[in-house]
């Protein structure tokens, strides 16, 4: 899961980057407030790629999926794209959550008895 999730907020960077190129066109928006906020999201961004399978990671990613979202009051692509970067997270946590178990039970088989898997 760490790894789809990851992948999904590295690309929220970018586009969190590529909204607030477009928000500096804004004439009733400080530059230094539109910098600001997306420095901090960004940050967040990243700072979320480490903490993902800690507890309330996946919360955390819900909560900047929503504030992707709400964006779209500043810059209305950001609706659009928000919701498409809120479905990558889904699929990102569910399809993530379902190869992790795989992966489990894959690990939890044992080897028949006599055998290694460099007999070949």
């Amino acid at each position: 899961m760490r790894t789809l999730c990851a992948s999904t907020l590295i690309g929220e960077v970018f586009l969190i980057g590529f909204a607030g190129l477009v928000a500096m066109k804004d004439p009733d928006l400080a530059m230094s407030t539109v910098w600001t906020v997306s420095g901090i999201a960004m940050l967040l961004c990243v700072l979320l790629c480490g903490v993902i399978t800690r507890p309330g990671g996946v919360q955390l990613g819900w909560a900047l999926q929503i504030a992707l979202i709400a964006s779209g009051f500043i810059v209305p692509t950001m609706f659009f794209m928000g919701v498409m970067f809120a479905a990558l997270w889904w699929a990102s946590v569910h399809y993530g959550r379902k190869i992790d178990e795989a992966k489990a039970r894959f690990a939890g088989q044992t080897q028949p008895t006599g055998t290694s898997p460099d007999a070949a």
